[in-house]
């Protein structure tokens, strides 16, 4: 301030009631400091904004997932690029962590309040049990739940805003197709049992089985992992009855299963068709092309940083329902080699 205060002529109160947007100094007055703090390349202190109470230009995300299954989730990797995108041009920070579990999540959640490291947060992978919203509501902390509350959540946390996603919906599309093309014996191989996504899933499918009459459908939980989407796909075809159609919850387990299927001696699609609940790169790389829903994940993710900066602007909370995912149909799926009654 003081740099800025001489070489712009002016006080150093002047300085501070201009950079800080305070009445006090002339729009003539103003425009020079700012003209002057720009040429030396001066930019807000965020401790020192905390302190003062004026926010900390930041604001985080917390992942209570395996590291090792994180690092090869292209849904994590374009989520980031969205939110990120969105935050570059309000200049605002992300302050990004993974943890083993939820407590210790909700740990980090009052260390971040209580040091003002944060202005809000984004939540990811809600729980069909989950005590954030509750935590957050008590520390006053902003915040935008990525995924839905369990329905029974919904609206009881008046301080969240919510991105949906409509996993009901995407799986019933799925077992629509499928059923479409004659399979009868279909498996769900899914990621985390605790999230509740997974929940949805699960109930869908088992909601259109019975609608559908196909009383051999049914999920398998996993850790979104290749290592236990593989031994899970085993462990299926190896059965009495294998299915003759899978649906994974992510690209990467589909492009393990699919691989750990020909290992079998079953050939996709020709034996098995393969679906992926993510779309990338990986499924244009796989052998065969891989079928699967596709959304656009880095706008889901600007969508969710924008609900977040409408907030700290003093928005009120809402729930923005995303689009429906489409299925991508390649070279993994086909009609069914024997129909099943």
């Amino acid at each position: 301030m003081k740099d800025i205060a001489q070489r712009a002529g002016v006080s150093e109160s002047a300085v501070s009631f201009a950079l800080n947007d305070r009445p006090g100094v002339s729009e003539v007055t103003r425009d020079r400091v700012r003209r002057v703090a720009e040429q030396l390349g001066w930019r807000p202190s965020t401790a020192a904004r905390a302190l003062s109470g004026e926010g900390s230009a930041t604001v985080g995300i917390v992942v209570a997932r395996p590291a090792a299954t994180l690092g090869v989730d292209s849904f994590f990797l374009q989520l980031i690029s969205g939110i990120q995108e969105v935050l570059a041009q309000r200049q605002l920070g992300l302050l990004f962590q993974v943890v083993e579990d939820v407590v210790a999540e909700c740990a980090v959640y009052r260390r971040w309040w209580a040091e003002h490291r944060v202005d809000g947060v984004l939540v990811v992978d809600p729980r069909t049990d989950d005590p954030r919203p509750a935590l957050l509501d008590e520390l006053g902390l902003p915040g935008v739940v990525i995924g839905a509350l369990p329905g029974s959540d919904t609206g009881a946390h008046p301080g969240l805003s919510q991105v949906r996603v409509d996993d009901a919906g995407a799986m019933a599309s799925i077992v629509e197709r499928l059923h479409a093309l004659g399979h009868r014996r279909i498996v769900h191989i899914a990621g985390l049992p605790s999230l509740a996504h997974t929940d949805r899933r699960i109930r869908s499918l088992r909601a259109e089985a019975d609608r559908r009459g196909l009383v051999e459908a049914r999920s398998v939980t996993t850790d979104y992992s290749d290592t236990e989407g593989a031994a899970a796909t085993r462990g299926v075809l190896e059965g009495d009855s294998p299915p003759t159609a899978l649906i994974y919850d992510n690209d990467v387990m589909a492009a393990a299963g699919a691989a750990g299927a020909a290992a079998l001696g079953f050939s996709v699609p020709g034996d098995v068709s393969v679906v992926s609940w993510e779309d990338s790169a990986l499924c244009r790389l796989a052998v065969p092309w891989l079928t699967a829903l596709s959304r656009d994940t880095i706008a889901f993710g600007r969508t969710a940083a924008q609900e977040l900066a409408s907030l700290l602007d003093g928005g009120s909370a809402r729930t923005v329902q995303v689009p429906l995912p489409g299925l991508i149909e390649r070279q993994s799926t086909t009609v069914a080699r024997a129909p099943q009654m």
